[in-house]
């Protein structure tokens, strides 16, 4: 595996890092398939009970590298096998559905776009009381992908789902929490050992068998949709908002950082 996605055990914790600090570990696809490759690997390790995904530096992951995705593509067959969904929509159903180990996101920084998308895949949050959170979508002219419209409305509800993806506010670790998008929030200077604190607590109190089983039911109970079915809807939509006159120009003043003039076309 590259260096832009880092691995590491301690006890029976696996940690899984995007490392482009450099670019706020903006997802391109080398980044992304690392990090389901990493996240299947931990799945497949017995010594592994639980996964923390977090990012390195500033930023928990930016969302999508605008730079250019460049030409890299998943070299195993099984992930060759997964490429028609894209990266995108293989973070929540990996996450969340393949992986039967609890996922803890740590958000130690900004998570935007895609990236937010990653961070609610996860099972339970932990945020840096400095970290900001931000759907992003509208700003870049598109709508939700990556499964947020299953998890946001499952954390949020209707209404208040719609208002931040519309209103694509920027929400601090305070408000993150009122919403009930993270469960706890960590002062930036006890950030990296409460995390790890936490994610040895849970291997100390609860057996692997037990995690796994206790995933696997919750997601059952919280899941009446098709998880696949939704993220190919939200692709369908997302290539559609994406290939309008008005998100190209959403992109185009997102660059330039000037308000967009849409004309609805």
């Amino acid at each position: 595996m590259s260096d832009v996605v880092l691995v590491s055990d301690e006890g029976h914790v696996r940690t899984v890092r995007m490392n482009r600090p450099d670019v706020k570990n903006a997802v391109n696809m080398e980044l992304a398939w690392g990090v389901l490759g990493a996240v299947e690997d931990a799945m497949n390790d017995d010594n592994v009970w639980l996964v923390c995904l977090t990012g390195s530096g500033d930023a928990f992951c930016s969302g999508l590298d605008l730079r250019g995705t460049g030409d890299y593509s998943p070299k195993t067959a099984q992930n060759t096998q997964l490429d028609d969904l894209g990266w995108v929509s293989q973070f929540l159903l990996t996450l969340r559905q393949r992986c039967e180990k609890p996922i803890v996101g740590g958000i130690n920084g900004v998570a935007v776009g895609a990236g937010l998308s990653l961070a609610l895949g996860t099972d339970i949050r932990l945020m840096k009381r400095s970290a900001r959170i931000l759907a992003g979508y509208p700003r870049i002219g598109g709508s939700p992908d990556g499964g947020m419209t299953f998890t946001l409305s499952q954390a949020l509800g209707y209404e208040q789902a719609m208002r931040f993806l519309l209103e694509s506010k920027t929400v601090d670790a305070e408000e993150a929490l009122r919403l009930g998008l993270v469960g706890e929030v960590v002062d930036d200077d006890k950030w990296d050992a409460r995390l790890a604190e936490y994610c040895q607590y849970l291997c100390s109190v609860v057996s692997p068998i037990t995690m796994r089983l206790t995933k696997r039911t919750l997601v059952r109970a919280t899941t009446a949709i098709d998880l696949e079915a939704q993220c190919r809807l939200e692709l369908g939509s997302i290539r559609m908002a994406f290939a309008s006159e008005d998100g190209k120009e959403a992109r185009r003043a997102f660059m330039e950082k000037r308000p967009p003039v849409f004309e609805g076309r």
